[in-house]
């Protein structure tokens, strides 16, 4: 009776672990299917991205695909910085750790910003070059 009563709080794990492997391989999935139809796309625990040509789109990751799709042209972007913890850091030395990562669009008019959150920061780095390249096209 005693070894069931310690196997049942594993057992429990074990099923919460498969659930949770199962829920975040769905969100990968339908983030496969919706990210096709970019030419650049990421896909984190926090949100996820798309660009194609002038335009960026971001949401998001659920089982059934991105929601609260938001877009803005990168024409009216006037500024893409990164911001690790509150502070702007230069994409060239991100730090290997953070608590607090995003990526900050500033557009045309300056009251208005834009963060789109990441987890990792060389990532956020990568995709914040992207952006200030397309600005510069």
């Amino acid at each position: 009776m005693i070894h069931a009563l310690i196997w049942l709080p594993l057992l429990a794990l074990f099923g919460y672990l498969a659930w949770a492997g199962w829920n975040e391989y769905q969100k990968v999935q339908a983030y496969s299917q919706w990210a096709q139809d970019f030419d650049n796309a990421k896909y984190d625990l926090l949100a996820v991205a798309g660009r194609k040509d002038n335009r960026l789109v971001w949401g998001r990751p659920t089982r059934k695909g991105p929601i609260d799709l938001q877009s803005v042209s990168l024409q009216t972007v006037k500024d893409v910085s990164l911001y690790i913890d509150g502070r702007p850091i230069s994409p060239e030395t991100p730090p290997a750790k953070a608590r607090q990562i995003a990526l900050r669009l500033t557009l045309a008019d300056p009251q208005r910003q834009i963060s789109i959150p990441f987890t990792e920061a060389p990532l956020a780095a990568r995709w914040c070059k992207l952006l200030q390249q397309n600005l510069v096209s």
